[in-house]
């Protein structure tokens, strides 16, 4: 009979996984396509007065329900499977991304071209899918119904309290050399964002579990702590947000996402790991080959986003005209029009068309000390 019973709950088990885990592909893949509507729709209005001309747009509405679906499914998922399975699942969006760029590309090259510009693409996605596989086969297959009382088991537990302890000391020391000292270096910013991810990720898990069990007729959401980690979840998504778009403006947004995605996994893999002991029942082979396929989404994730085409800021440098005696501006990358000017060095303008710019020709009063050269003003004028 207990033979049964294991069993039972084995197969169980794998069911949840197995639910948990194409609820996260499946949110994944739909917030992949999601943005890349939304995208399309931001493109397509680009050169409107309007700021705001997208939200009367069909497809920015589409993409916006896809995103809330997908997330929703996201949401659920980590009722289901465990945060070992759910976390690395990211990759899948970018791999989508990936995948939807080069079929939508506009772009016309040689063969031998686009395989040089895009070979690294192919690569990182082969590597990825090959690591998805891995660490969705070999990952745990432990699951319990996350009861209130079960979490506050886990909370109490001193393994957790240690791993609180640490993760505040750690985020508070990274915050002071970030705020005081004023370090904006990448890696601490994005592990400031993967310490937040990491309670993300836990009261996720628990929210959602104890809506699941709601849902099935199990009353929880009267608990206090409920409460406790929505609360959690609202703030640590919150400031996690910002954390993110200051290194959005500080830093390359294609290094921001490789990075993130590895640090956050890492630091979801392990908070499952301590807080709902998700390696417990794990053997060494199922561990190790857990890790080398995280470790090729890892590899696969930096190989795709390193080939993102980088687009160019605007670099306008100023030259003279020595014919009119008008000032030229000069365009070295892609304009934009939502930047101000700013002016660089002065540059060689060899195959540069120039752009003039607007200029009051009157010239101001000159004192007394440079009559010679207001003599000479009206000759280059005639010029």
């Amino acid at each position: 009979a207990s033979r049964m019973e294991t069993s039972g709950a084995d197969g169980s088990s794998y069911t949840d996984n197995l639910i948990g885990t194409l609820l996260a592909i499946f949110g994944n893949v739909l917030v992949s396509i999601s943005l890349s509507v939304q995208k399309y729709s931001h493109v397509t209005l680009a050169g409107t007065k309007d700021p705001r001309a997208f939200y009367r747009t069909k497809t920015w509405w589409c993409g916006f329900v896809l995103t809330c679906l997908g997330e929703g499914a996201n949401f659920v998922s980590y009722a289901f499977a465990p945060l070992a399975l759910v976390a690395p699942l990211n990759a899948v969006s970018v791999l989508t991304s990936s995948i939807l760029g080069l079929i939508f590309l506009r772009e016309k090259s040689k063969p031998k071209d686009f395989a040089k510009r895009y070979g690294l693409s192919f690569l990182g996605c082969i590597i990825t899918i090959g690591g998805t596989y891995l660490f969705v086969a070999f990952g745990p297959n432990s699951h319990e119904k996350l009861k209130a009382e079960n979490i506050v088991k886990h909370i109490v537990g001193w393994p957790v309290l240690l791993y609180l302890l640490l993760e505040i000391i750690t985020f508070c020391l990274l915050l002071y050399f970030y705020k005081q000292r004023r370090a904006n270096y990448l890696v601490i910013i994005l592990l400031l964002v993967s310490l937040l991810g990491s309670v993300t990720v836990i009261t996720v898990k628990a929210v959602s579990g104890m809506l699941v069990l709601t849902i099935e007729g199990a009353m929880q959401l009267d608990y206090p702590i409920f409460s406790v980690m929505f609360v959690c979840m609202v703030a640590s998504v919150v400031f996690q947000a910002k954390f993110l778009s200051q290194a959005c403006k500080l830093h390359d947004s294609c290094l921001i996402a490789s990075v993130n995605y590895i640090l956050s996994t890492v630091f979801a893999v392990v908070a499952g790991a301590v807080f709902y002991l998700e390696f417990k029942n794990e053997d060494i082979l199922h561990i190790c080959m857990f890790l080398l396929g995280s470790a090729f989404c890892f590899l696969g994730v930096f190989l795709i986003t390193k080939n993102r085409k980088r687009t160019k800021t605007f670099e306008p440098y100023v030259t003279m005209d020595m014919a009119n005696g008008v000032p030229t501006i000069h365009d070295k990358g892609l304009v934009d029009f939502n930047g101000s000017f700013s002016y660089g060095a002065l540059v060689n303008n060899d195959g540069v068309a120039p752009a003039t710019i607007p200029v009051n020709m009157e010239q101001p009063p000159v004192s007394s000390r440079s009559t010679d050269a207001s003599h000479d003003l009206p000759d280059l004028k005639k010029d």
